[in-house]
Parts: structure tokens; sequence; C-alpha cells
């Protein structure tokens, strides 16, 4: 059985975050550190690091002509990342990690002039990203870390989730 839509997007996300390490020319290296649907973590795991959330709200979509079976809409989500932080600057290193984020979540979206985003053959129409927050250590996190939302348009077929 094929994977949702939903999940095929959110995977070709992971991949693409992964692909910020030493190898493609950035500072940070997140393969296998990449994390869909995770928001607690522990000491044990890697630093730096990057976790995918699909944000609270629920966003409207448009539907089909009545006799359409696709419907067209935003979809949120949540990058959180998380790093070790500068003694002196604690959120100078968060920055570094946001900028590459951004950086990469931009080359997909001019990826083939628009048409081909995450790979998802045209059923991503866009990708857009906030200016993000970064934060220092504190009660929400012992590591420096930052969050950046992300929308993403799809296209999706209602009547068969797994297309």
């Amino acid at each position: 059985m094929s994977e949702p839509f939903r999940l095929r997007v959110m995977k070709a996300l992971s991949a693409a975050l992964e692909e910020i390490n030493p190898d493609n020319g950035y500072m940070h290296d997140l393969r296998g550190r990449v994390f869909r649907g995770r928001d607690v973590f522990g000491d044990s795991d890697p630093i730096p690091m990057v976790s995918i959330l699909e944000a609270i709200e629920e966003k409207e979509r448009l539907q089909a002509p009545s006799a359409g079976t696709e419907a067209a809409g935003p979809w949120e989500l949540l990058i959180q990342g998380f790093l070790d932080d500068d003694l002196i600057h604690p959120t100078d290193p968060a920055y570094f990690l946001i900028a590459e984020v951004k950086k990469r979540l931009m080359e997909e979206r001019v990826r083939d002039r628009k048409y081909n985003i995450l790979g998802m053959n045209g059923k991503v129409t866009d990708l857009r990203l906030s200016s993000g927050v970064v934060r220092p250590p504190d009660e929400e996190s012992a590591k420096a870390y930052f969050w950046l939302r992300l929308t993403l348009d799809l296209v999706e077929n209602l009547t068969d989730p797994f297309a």
C-alpha cells in the first residue's frame, strides 16, 4: 500500500533538511537529525537537530467544484531547531542554523521553477516561511533553539488520500 500524500510530503521535507550537511556546503550536519512529530527531547538526542510538527490550528482549504475530488489549501508546519549555545552570545549559533534551514527550503521552492517543490510534481504549489524566532536556553529548552513556520500549499485528491 502506498503512503498517505501528507506523509510523503513530510518525508520529502525531512530528506530536504537532511541535505543540510558539510558535503553540500553547509556548516551544520543534519543527516539523521531531522525528526517528524516529536516535541519532547532529552540529553541523549543529537545536537544540532530539527523537528517538524504540524501547527495546532487548521487552515481552511478551497474545495473543487461540486463534482470535483480535489481541494487546495495551506498546510502549516512548525520547524524547530536545537543546538549548543554560545556562552557569551547564547543565540548566535541558532541564527546560523535557522539561516541554513531557510536557505535549503528556498532552494526547494525554486526547484524546477516551482513546479516540483519537494519532488511532488505540482501537488505542492507553494512554500512560504515566516521570519522565525531564535531563543536562548530557557524553561522550554536547555539548548538554544529556533522555530520557523512553514506553509505549504497543497493540492490533494480527497477521494484518494494516498494518491
